[in-house]
């Protein structure tokens, strides 16, 4: 489920980066408090993109935790059950390593307020572009308005980089846009190890995986994966 949760944090766009070339050095502990609720009073409140880092005490006891983004009081009272432990976590957007941090995917707050258990939605906005498509390639329009023919082959596209999130899940993700649509479909997301910069024009080459699901309510339509870049202009 813990999966599911950072799968979903990057479906948002969350620049989350723990999985980065440290990986393999980082200690992960899994439902350290599975099964018994937990009472916590929140001491300090970060917000970044769409999730919440909150420093938080228990008994005597301090500790960080990360949740979907909501609205939070220092002092207010809050109750969790299950989480994912992660050492010397690196996040980009504080430039900043926590030593151990707690991802929670439910969270509730006292009186019955209910619980936060679902991150927000990517807000994805079509930008005013025009990318030539690549050779042999094609376009964001045509790979959607016939996905059931690309499913599981390999295609070249070319876009705009309009997000990228590196070391997630020991993945680089992406957004591309070319300028073309089927409908409100206009962005294309891609998974790679390689490297590239928004704003950067780059051919993509990778296969096409259609109605992938990672849970939260969360799931593309058409996605690329572990793709290659061809060229950067």
């Amino acid at each position: 489920m813990f999966n599911k949760f950072l799968i979903a944090l990057i479906a948002a766009g969350f620049l989350f980066s723990a999985c980065q070339k440290k990986e393999e050095q980082n200690d992960t502990t899994t439902n350290r408090s599975a099964g018994n609720a937990h009472k916590v009073t929140v001491e300090e409140i970060i917000n970044v993109s769409e999730y919440t880092y909150l420093k938080v005490k228990e008994a005597d006891k301090e500790f960080w935790m990360a949740v979907p983004k909501a609205e939070f009081s220092v002092g207010e009272i809050l109750f969790y059950e299950s989480s994912m432990e992660m050492k010397n976590f690196e996040s980009k957007e504080l430039n900043r390593t926590f030593e151990s941090i707690l991802f929670v995917d439910k969270i509730d707050k006292q009186l019955g307020t209910g619980s936060l258990n679902q991150p927000q939605k990517p807000v994805l906005t079509k930008e005013n572009i025009s990318v030539a498509p690549a050779e042999d390639g094609i376009t964001i329009a045509q790979l959607y308005s016939k996905a059931g023919s690309y499913s599981g082959k390999v295609v070249r596209i070319k876009g705009k980089v309009t997000k990228f999130n590196s070391g997630i899940m020991k993945k680089n993700w992406v957004h591309i846009q070319d300028g073309t649509s089927t409908g409100k479909n206009f962005d294309l997301t891609i998974t790679t190890n390689d490297f590239v910069q928004t704003g950067e024009t780059v051919i993509f080459e990778g296969k096409i995986i259609l109605n992938k699901d990672f849970g939260y309510g969360y799931s593309y339509k058409v996605l690329m994966e572990d793709a290659k870049v061809l060229k950067n202009f």
